[in-house]
């Protein structure tokens, strides 16, 4: 497959995915939080994806949804959960472009 398609294929759903996860919360503006939780998540599916980096596609994710989640993590002061989602979501698309792309 193409990882330009691919990459916004793990975005949709990598983003769609995460705000699943954000319907029981209880935010001052969750329609705010929930699109920028979806774009910031649908940006690591892409670039992991697309991006070639000099290591294994699984740590070139890892990097990308690490470095993405790092703006988001610091405005919520949220830093465990984003950040841990953000570098395994990333990783785990690595994984599905080395099978997939």
């Amino acid at each position: 497959m193409n990882r330009f398609l691919l990459g916004i294929v793990c975005g949709i759903v990598f983003g769609i995915g995460d705000v699943l996860l954000m319907i029981p919360l209880a935010l001052p503006d969750k329609r705010t939080a929930m699109a920028g939780a979806f774009f910031d998540r649908f940006a690591i599916g892409l670039l992991a994806c697309v991006v070639d980096m000099p290591m294994p596609a699984w740590a070139a994710g890892l990097v990308t949804g690490t470095l993405i989640s790092i703006p988001s993590a610091i405005v919520t002061r949220k830093y465990v959960p984003i950040l841990v989602i953000g570098a395994a979501g990333g990783a785990i698309i690595g994984l599905v472009r080395t099978r997939l792309a």
